[in-house]
């Protein structure tokens, strides 16, 4: 747990008791602050209660002497309309952070490696972080990968602290100073949260905020915005601007070309790995993560076998292309983390012979920008809210599709039809709220249906021998 020492005997206010928020309120009272902490949700009032924490609604005399307030991100501050207690908060002039903020605030002597983006924040952050410790560094992952960033171990000096940050909390995060901060890409998303997309891109931008020389700005360039921003930290001046890209050879930067990793930073472009050969990073948007991955690393010193080394041995991450099982050469892979048609099109990209289980509670201009991969889709088994508008989309194109309702229909319906070498692929384009508790229930129940199916394969082939 890391120290809050600089808070003690000082007033603060948590607002959401969620991971992040209890995170803070035990790390902020261990350390002598006093803290008084509030959750719409009375069952959540009634468990801080229980652990002894300080339940106060908040009002303009409870607040009146408040040092700042601790805000969840998941709650909305601003758009769609903005929570009463951040209106309350505004109005007495009260600062409002995140849990990252304090652990920027109270730690200040680590180096600090953060990352954002649409899409591929985890993987580069879990990448960044194997990297680091297999070349013998200190490194925590935290933030938005699921670890509260108080939560984490206290690292001196030499120590790195490798962030995912997600648009929300980068609005809360004033003391945020990045050595090296890594943006990945940026496609819509999460737009009623900004009021449009210019809020979006301007919530994340504020990832570089703070960055002095001798800092880095590691940037995928192969959107229309990101390359805009790209171009605009580099006449700014101030951090050094690495380029990176996939589809294109850039100065001054890391690129692929046909799968080959080439660092074009020195004075001549010096080819390092085929990436085709790293097996748990399949596609394009991988090779992105790992040429971001390797910029990052290479700003944080690590030596090229070193990196090399890691990229071979990285385990990837769960829900993420994740292959659970191959039954009868058909291969089923987890995708749940695909939360948007975006992140879809990612593995749909990487397959052939697909049977896709898609849907959910679908995110704005559903799947329509994936009809460049629809050839590859054998069939579609379509789950959830959005089942029929997807099912209407798929026909017009002659794609076959089957209402499935249930993953565990999609599932069992996908096997039946699987010949050799297909790919049964989860990767559902939708947030998972409808039918799941989060995307990682939903790729879980998922992996758990396939390994019963695995089981009753073994079951079969032990009595037939």
């Amino acid at each position: 747990m890391i120290p809050t020492l600089r808070y003690a005997l000082r007033k603060l206010a948590i607002v959401g008791l969620g991971k992040s928020g209890l995170s803070a309120a035990r790390a902020l009272s261990a350390d002598g602050a006093k803290v008084l902490v509030w959750d719409d949700n009375p069952d959540a009032r009634q468990k801080a209660a229980e652990a002894g924490y300080t339940v106060v609604e908040p009002n303009e005399n409870s607040w009146s002497d408040v040092d700042r307030v601790i805000w969840s991100p998941g709650i909305p501050h601003t758009h769609p309309k903005a929570h009463p207690l951040a209106q309350l908060a505004a109005r007495l002039g009260k600062p409002m952070v995140c849990d990252v903020d304090l652990l920027c605030d109270a730690n200040t002597q680590p180096f600090y490696v953060g990352i954002t983006g649409t899409n591929g924040k985890s993987t580069t952050t879990a990448l960044i972080t194997h990297i680091l410790k297999s070349a013998g560094q200190q490194a925590e992952a935290a933030g938005n990968i699921g670890i509260p960033a108080l939560d984490s171990p206290t690292l001196g000096m030499t120590g790195t602290y490798v962030l995912e940050l997600s648009s929300y909390q980068l609005e809360l995060v004033p003391s945020l100073r990045l050595d090296v901060a890594v943006w990945t890409n940026i496609t819509p998303d999460h737009l009623d949260r900004h009021g449009g997309m210019d809020g979006y891109v301007t919530a994340k931008r504020r990832l570089f905020q703070n960055q002095k020389y001798p800092s880095h700005a590691v940037i995928g360039v192969d959107d229309d915005y990101s390359a805009r921003i790209c171009a605009e930290l580099i006449r700014q001046g101030g951090s050094q601007v690495i380029p990176v890209s996939v589809t294109r050879a850039v100065e001054n930067g890391v690129y692929v070309k046909d799968g080959m990793l080439i660092d074009a930073t020195g004075r001549r472009p010096q080819e390092i790995c085929d990436l085709r050969e790293m097996k748990t990073l399949p596609g394009a948007h991988n090779w992105q993560n790992a040429a971001l991955a390797y910029a990052a690393s290479r700003c944080r010193g690590v030596s090229l076998p070193r990196i090399l080394d890691a990229l071979r041995s990285f385990p990837g991450l769960p829900h993420r292309q994740q292959l659970v099982a191959v039954i009868e050469d058909v291969a089923f892979i987890n995708d749940s983390k695909a939360t948007n048609a975006d992140a879809a099109s990612k593995a749909l990209g990487c397959y052939t012979d697909v049977l896709w289980i898609a849907g959910g509670k679908a995110k704005e201009g559903g799947i329509a920008s994936l009809a460049p991969l629809f050839p590859r889709i054998k069939h579609a088994f379509l789950i959830g809210e959005s089942a029929n508008d997807f099912a209407a989309v798929l026909k017009a194109a002659n794609v076959p599709c089957t209402i499935s309702g249930t993953l565990e229909n999609a599932v069992e319906q996908a096997d039946e039809m699987a010949d050799h070498g297909d790919t049964v692929l989860l990767s559902p384009a939708c947030a998972s709220f409808d039918q799941f508790r989060s995307f990682e229930h939903r790729g879980e129940v998922f992996m758990d249906i396939v390994h019963e199916l695995e089981e009753d394969d073994d079951g079969e082939d032990g009595s037939a021998a």
